[in-house]
C-alpha cells in the first residue's frame, strides 16, 4: 500500500562562518541529508534548508584580525562551505545566511512579540570588560588561573584540569585573550527572556514523544533546578542585528541563529510557490524536524520552542539529537593529527565512501561514533564494492556481450525477488526511525544472499555450455534486478553511486517516489554498457587523507608475495593445539584482478559461503586472473586482516612452490564437491 504523502521541513544546525567544515560537522549533514532523501524516495514532499550562522564576537574578531569587514569574511567562508556541501552531495533545497533581511525581520518580530506578551525583562548585570579594546568579554575570551586547583591558562567559565565551573570574576590573574589586559568589571543593562514563563508548556512539549529518551532525561535535570532567565542581548561592538529602540545593544547570536531556519525557508518560499504559513503557523499540519548535536540541546529544546510558542508560531514536530565523532578513538584535534576537514577528505576519497560509513554507524540514539581508518577501508570495500557492486559486475558482462544488453522477459527466481521486495517494510522502517545502521545491515545481508544466488547458479559455467542461453540470460537478469532493489534502498546514502547505476541500468533509482515501484522488475529491458561503478579504497589514499602516510618500511614490504607457502626448510615444531587455532575454509573465487603497481600480486574476491572477502595473493607469475574465477581454493579464514599498500587482505590462500617462483606456484584446492564455507580438516 502506498503511504499517504506527507509534507516535511527538515533542518540541520547552522555551521558557524569562522572556519572550515570538518568530518565532525558532516555527521549531522549526512545524517539529515540521508533522511530527507529517503522521504523523497518514499514520495513525500521533503524540503531541507540550512544557512550560515554569521553573527557574534568570534566573527567580528576574526574579520578584524584579517583586516577585512565581517561581511567579506562570511561571504568567503560561506562559499567554501557551499562547495564542500555540494561535493558531499548534501541536497539542500535552500542554503542561506543569517545576515539577511529575512532573518532581521523575524528576529525583530519574535522579540517584539515576546516583549508585548510580557516574556522579556530588562536587568542590569556586571560583566568582565576589556579596558583596552573597550568591549565586554564573553567567557571564552578570558583566561586565567583556576580558583580551585590553581591550574594556569584556563577558560573563563570552567577548568579543563579539575572540571570546576565558575564565573570569570572568580578567575585569578585573569587576562583578556584579545588585548592581554586585565579585565575590569562593568555594569550593563541587558534583555532577558523569562524562560520560567514557559515551564508548563515546555514540560508538556518535551514529554510528548518529540525527543529521544536520553534528551528528555537530561532536560528533566534542568526543570528540577528551575528554568533561568535567558540573556538575549550583547553590547557593542558586536557583529549582528541591533535591537530596535536600544542603541548599542544587539541580539545575541543564539537568538537569531535558529531563526535562520525560518529565514532560509522564507527565502525559498519567495522564490517558489510554497506557502510559508502552511509550515510555521500554530495550526500547521506539515511536519518540522531539526537535526542537532548534543552540545546545543539547551538552545533547541528549551529556548527555541519557547521563542516560537511565545511569538505565535508552531513548535517543532521533533528534535533529533546525535553524538560526536571521534577519529581512531580520539577527539578531533589538530595537534594529534585527527582534525580532518571536508576538503582534505575530498582531495583523496569519494564522498560516497564516508556517507556509507557514517550510515553504517548511525542509529537513533545520542551516541558518539568513531571514524577508524582501517575499519572504514575494510567496511566500504567489503560492503559497497565486494558485495553490492560485485553483483552487477558478475552479471552485466554476460547480458552485454551475449544478449545485446537486453534482459530476459522473466525472472529466473520470482520467489527470491519477492523475498527482497518483502524486506522493504523493515528497511524503510529503519530509515524512518533513523536507524541507518540497521538498514545497512539488512541491505548487506540481502546483498550476500544475491551473491550466493549467483554462486549457486554459476553463470560463468553455463556460459561455456551450448544451448543454455535462456538460462544464462534469466540468471543474470535475476541478479541485476536484485542489484537494482539494493541500489534503490541505498540511493539516499550513496547518491553518486546511485546516479551511475541509473545510467547503467537505464531506469529510475533515486527519483522521488521510486520506492513505490520496487516490486515491478525490469523485464525485456535494455541496459547500458557496464563501467566500473565504484573503485575500492586504496589504503594509501585513506592514510594520506589522515595526513599519516604509510612509513617507508611499510610501503617497501607491502608488495611481498605473502599469501603462499614456499618449499623451504621446515621451521620449528608446533603442537596440535597451535595448529587447531588455524581455521581453514573452502572458498570460491568470485573475481580476480591484476593489482596496478604490484609485480607479484593478484586481488581476489572470495566467497566463503555467504561471506565475501578480499585477499591479495602472490601468484601473478603462475595464474592469469581470468582462469581463477569459479575455482575453489583453501583459505586461512581466521588470519588477522593485513594492511597493505594496495588495500586490506582479509585472509590467505594456500599454495605450494619450490625454493623460488621459477619452480612454479601451485594452488592447493579441495576435491570436487567441496562447497564454499566448508571447514578443511
Amino acid at each position: 500500500m502506498t503511504p499517504q504523502p506527507r509534507t516535511i521541513l527538515v533542518t540541520s544546525a547552522l555551521p558557524y562562518a569562522n572556519g572550515p567544515i570538518h568530518l565532525g560537522h558532516l555527521v549531522e549533514y549526512i545524517q539529515t541529508d540521508i533522511w530527507a532523501r529517503f522521504q523523497r524516495l518514499c514520495g513525500h514532499q521533503a524540503y531541507y534548508v540550512c544557512a550560515e550562522d554569521t553573527h557574534g564576537t568570534p566573527i567580528m574578531l576574526k574579520a578584524r584580525s584579517e583586516g577585512i569587514d565581517p561581511e567579506a569574511l562570511i561571504e568567503r567562508i560561506g562559499e567554501e562551505h557551499r562547495q564542500d556541501f555540494a561535493d558531499f552531495s548534501i541536497a539542500f533545497d535552500n542554503y542561506y545566511t543569517t545576515h539577511s533581511n529575512e532573518n532581521r525581520y523575524f528576529a525583530e518580530h519574535i522579540f517584539g512579540q515576546l516583549q508585548s506578551n510580557g516574556h522579556i525583562v530588562q536587568r542590569t548585570i556586571t560583566q568582565a570588560y576589556d579596558p583596552v579594546e573597550e568591549m565586554f568579554l564573553p567567557d571564552r575570551f578570558i583566561r586565567g588561573t583556576c580558583p580551585r586547583c590553581s591550574a594556569k591558562d584556563q577558560n573563563g567559565d570552567n577548568c579543563e584540569v579539575c572540571g570546576a565551573t565558575y564565573t570569570p570574576t572568580d578567575l585569578k590573574d585573569s587576562v583578556s585573550v584579545i588585548s592581554g589586559a586585565t579585565p575590569v568589571t562593568k555594569d550593563s543593562e541587558h534583555y532577558f527572556v523569562k524562560l520560567a514563563n514557559f515551564d508548563s508548556m515546555l514540560r508538556s512539549w518535551t514529554g510528548s514523544g518529540r525527543l529521544q529518551t536520553e534528551v528528555k532525561n537530561k532536560l528533566s535535570e534542568w526543570f528540577e533546578t528551575g528554568l533561568q532567565d535567558w540573556d538575549i542581548s550583547r553590547d557593542a561592538p558586536y557583529f549582528g542585528f541591533e535591537i530596535p529602540g536600544a542603541s548599542g545593544k544587539y541580539f545575541y547570536v543564539w537568538l537569531d541563529a535558529p531563526i535562520g531556519y525560518m529565514a532560509s525557508f522564507r527565502n525559498l518560499c519567495d522564490r517558489s510557490d510554497l506557502d510559508f504559513d502552511a509550515f510555521w503557523s500554530p495550526d500547521a499540519t506539515t511536519e518540522l524536524y531539526h537535526f542537532v548535536g548534543k552540545d546545543i540541546l539547551y538552545f533547541h529544546t528549551l529556548f527555541w520552542p519557547a521563542m516560537l510558542h511565545g511569538s505565535g508560531f508552531r513548535t517543532p514536530t521533533a528534535v533529533f539529537t546525535h553524538g560526536f565523532l571521534t577519529i581512531n578513538g580520539q577527539k578531533m584535534s589538530k595537534s594529534r593529527g585527527t582534525f580532518i576537514t571536508a576538503r582534505a577528505y575530498l582531495d583523496h576519497l569519494d564522498p560516497d565512501y564516508l556517507r556509507y560509513y557514517f550510515a553504517a554507524k548511525l542509529n537513533n540514539r545520542v551516541e558518539d561514533i568513531d571514524f577508524n581508518v582501517d575499519d572504514f577501508v575494510t567496511r566500504v570495500n567489503s560492503d559497497l564494492v565486494g558485495k553490492v557492486v560485485n553483483i552487477a559486475s558478475r552479471c552485466a558482462g554476460f547480458i552485454e556481450k551475449r544478449f545485446q544488453g537486453t534482459l530476459s522477459t522473466q525472472l529466473a527466481d520470482p520467489a527470491l525477488f519477492k523475498h527482497f521486495v518483502d524486506a522493504n517494510q523493515s528497511i524503510t522502517e529503519a530509515y524512518e526511525g533513523r536507524e541507518f545502521s540497521r538498514a545497512m545491515r539488512e541491505i548487506m545481508t540481502l546483498a550476500d544472499r544475491a551473491n550466493q544466488y549467483i554462486n549457486d547458479c554459476q553463470p560463468w559455467v553455463i556460459a561455456r555450455e551450448t544451448g543454455q542461453d535462456d538460462q544464462l540470460q534469466g540468471i543474470c537478469t535475476q541478479g541485476l534486478n536484485l542489484f537494482r532493489i539494493l541500489m534503490i534502498w541505498l540511493a539516499p546514502v550513496v547518491p553518486g553511486l546511485a546516479r551511475r547505476t541509473q545510467e547503467f541500468l537505464c531506469c529510475n533509482i533515486a527519483d522521488a517516489g521510486n520506492l513505490n515501484d520496487l516490486a515491478e522488475p525490469l523485464a525485456g529491458h535494455k541496459i547500458g554498457p557496464f563501467h566500473h561503478l565504484l573503485n575500492r579504497i586504496e589504503m594509501k589514499d585513506a592514510q594520506e587523507m589522515m595526513e599519516k602516510p604509510l612509513s617507508l618500511e611499510q610501503r617497501s614490504s607491502s608488495d611481498s608475495p605473502g599469501p603462499h607457502l614456499a618449499a623451504e626448510p621446515i621451521t620449528e615444531e608446533i603442537t596440535i593445539d597451535d595448529f587447531s587455532k588455524v581455521d581453514l575454509r573452502v572458498a570460491r573465487v568470485q573475481d580476480a584482478q591484476r593489482v596496478e603497481g604490484a609485480d607479484r600480486l593478484l586481488q581476489l574476491t572470495l566467497d566463503l559461503g555467504g561471506e565475501v572477502r578480499q585477499v591479495f595473493a602472490g601468484i601473478k607469475a603462475a595464474y592469469e586472473p581470468e582462469t581463477l574465477v569459479g575455482r575453489h581454493v583453501v583459505v586461512v579464514a581466521n588470519l588477522a586482516p593485513r594492511k597493505m599498500r594496495f588495500g586490506v587482505s582479509s585472509g590467505m590462500i594456500l599454495a605450494g612452490s619450490g625454493s623460488d617462483d621459477a619452480d612454479g606456484i601451485f594452488l592447493l584446492a579441495p576435491d570436487d564437491g567441496a562447497e564454499p564455507g566448508m571447514r578443511v580438516r
